[in-house]
């Protein structure tokens, strides 16, 4: 176990030069991480494009296509810190467009995002934490489904449409702006439903919906790493998890596998999160070798007998 030493005490025995180098913002890493994320995208739809017609191709195909395709979460997630690119618009463009793909409104994504990070892990204030954490395997096995993230955002999208009242996360001075985005994004899916239905166009259906409920599955294995069974306490060097994995993952992840040093300092773009990460991780308090680790680690938390 690392000395019992605060995520800021660590951050402040890195030179401030350093610190500084690793803060600043640039587009070209995104701009390219994006088009290589957008590339494989193009490749594993052509899979799926290939494979339509043979339902034992097809569903394989459209389970890898899904799985690039949820994983929008990560440029959504960095875009929302305005840390993908040195732009403020290509932040915007690209938030609006991952998250509409995934049926989660960067707005209120955004609201959600900061107060977890303001109180992660604090079982009265972190949202996250809102939804209980697997505490045994129906629980586990049914959040690794992914239903219940989209009846969740389902329900979030309507209400937020209807002009319901807002979690208490979302500021007053945000909430008329939160109706209007789930306002345009449910006119928008209802847009391409009414026309799928109207001209029997049926791509969405095989190239997207399909897709990103096969791949549902591995975001969440992949999101419930970052926190579950980490310790319920403030400090950022136990309670968030950093797990060392596969160059593949990273890059699907944009390299939030790295998630304590995000959270230590989430200014940090993501293309230099391996470099704090090195940083940090002698004081590394919470960490898996793999993501098979990581959910060995959520399982064995388990309440007994459950």
């Amino acid at each position: 176990m690392p000395p019992d030493i605060t995520h800021r005490e660590a951050l402040a025995a890195i030179a401030p030069e350093a610190l500084a180098r690793m803060k600043e913002r640039s587009d070209r890493p995104g701009l390219a991480r994006l088009a290589a994320h957008l590339g494989l995208l193009a490749l594993t739809g052509a899979a799926v494009a290939a494979s339509l017609g043979t339902w034992w191709l097809a569903l394989p195909a459209m389970a890898v296509h899904g799985v690039v395709l949820v994983f929008l979460f990560a440029p959504l997630h960095e875009t929302v810190h305005e840390t993908a690119f040195r732009s403020p618009l290509a932040n915007r463009i690209v938030a609006e467009i991952c998250g509409f793909a995934i049926l989660l409104p960067p707005r209120r994504f955004r609201y959600f995002h900061f107060a977890h990070h303001r109180h992660t892990q604090d079982e009265a204030r972190d949202p996250e934490l809102a939804t209980p954490k697997p505490q045994g395997w129906p629980a586990y096995l049914w959040r690794l489904t992914g239903i219940a993230y989209w009846r969740d955002q389902a329900a979030a999208l309507l209400s937020a449409a209807a002009g319901r009242p807002l979690p208490d996360y979302v500021p007053p001075s945000g909430r008329p702006r939160v109706v209007r985005e789930a306002r345009i994004h449910l006119a928008a899916y209802g847009a391409i439903a009414a026309l799928c239905l109207a001209t029997g166009w049926t791509a969405p259906l095989w190239f997207w919906i399909v897709p990103v409920l096969l791949g549902q599955p591995a975001l969440r294995a992949y999101l419930l790493a970052e926190h579950t069974a980490c310790p319920l306490v403030p400090d950022i060097l136990a309670n968030t998890r950093t797990t060392f994995t596969a160059p593949a993952i990273r890059f699907l992840a944009w390299n939030m596998p790295h998630h304590t040093a995000h959270h230590a300092l989430p200014a940090v773009p993501f293309h230099q999160l391996p470099g704090l990460s090195a940083e940090l991780r002698t004081n590394l308090k919470t960490t898996a070798n793999g993501y098979p680790d990581a959910h060995r680690q959520i399982v064995a938390a388990f309440a007994p007998g459950s």
